[in-house]
């Protein structure tokens, strides 16, 4: 589940800035949920408008949907239709956390792009009566702000985070800038410069960087966008075991690895951003991003 004040994806969006770079985020916010069970997934990613937002300290809500604290859980309440299909998604998602981190490091080199867990080891319970889903279990919760679009000056990223034995969870950013002026950039992996981010967030409140070896190239997708990741030097290739989300330029997956001296199941992505900027991408998008103005 994403909650968007600027829907950083979104073509309207980006139409909306054109020549002046310059719009309204309030007036481009959604609550975007994916469901996964065998047989049924539900993507629910329906853009509104200010009318149809209300925000304070405690309580972000966009149409019917909404997110409030209740000082010691974060509730979340859907009620979407999905896309393509209509179907409807409905229910109610609650988290908690015994310990919540204020981190925060930038993700870019200017420092415009800005990342931080909020609660990476968090208890979750999920009850969507449509389409009929309950379960409890780990969460992880995490914020990113930026100053600029996304697509400005990033090529691309892989992301992992994974739930360790004692309680923590490890989190990489393994982030290429945008290629230089005059660069081609449809050649995966080359960028004008890369940094690599880490960190452990641990039970007792304290945050530590941890190494990691090469990168590892994973299967492309179906539209041909290539994903790595890194695990312990030395260690064994990774596995990937699922792909949940294959787009022109998103991929989410689930990837086995060896961390830290474990071996650990990861969530996984690669946000592939020259798809982001193609003209092409852009129309598509509304299809799996409708808007809702009324």
């Amino acid at each position: 589940m994403i909650a968007f004040v600027g829907s950083v994806f979104s073509s309207y969006y980006h139409w909306a800035r054109g020549r002046s770079g310059i719009a309204d985020p309030e007036n481009h916010v959604c609550i975007n949920l994916a469901l996964y069970t065998p047989g049924k997934k539900r993507w629910t990613m329906t853009e509104r408008g200010r009318q149809q937002m209300r925000r304070d300290a405690q309580h972000f809500q966009v149409g019917p949907s909404s997110l409030r604290w209740t000082g010691d859980s974060l509730v979340i309440d859907i009620d979407e239709r999905s896309v393509p299909l209509p179907f409807r998604v409905k229910g109610q998602m609650r988290l908690h956390a015994d310990r919540f981190f204020n981190y925060q490091v930038p993700i870019d080199a200017a420092g415009r792009h800005r990342w931080g867990p909020l609660a990476p080891s968090a208890r979750i319970t999920v009850d969507f009566p449509s389409p009929g889903i309950r379960w409890s279990g780990h969460a992880y919760l995490d914020s990113n702000e930026g100053d600029e679009p996304i697509e400005t000056p990033f090529h691309e990223w892989d992301w992992s985070r994974a739930l360790l034995k004692d309680g923590s969870t490890a989190v990489s950013y393994d982030v290429r800038d945008r290629l230089a002026p005059g660069s081609s950039d449809s050649v995966y992996g080359h960028s004008e410069s890369s940094r690599l981010i880490t960190a452990r967030f641990l039970p007792n409140g304290s945050v530590e960087p941890f190494d990691l070896g090469p990168r590892q190239p994973l299967h492309k997708g179906l539209w041909g966008v290539g994903r790595s990741i890194r695990s312990d030097p030395r260690a064994p290739p990774a596995r990937l075991t699922q792909t949940l989300e294959d787009t022109p330029f998103y991929m989410r997956s689930v990837v086995e690895q060896q961390l830290l001296g474990e071996q650990v199941q990861a969530m996984h992505e690669t946000l592939f951003l020259p798809r982001v900027r193609s003209p092409i991408v852009r129309l598509m998008l509304p299809w799996r991003m409708p808007r809702i103005t009324f």
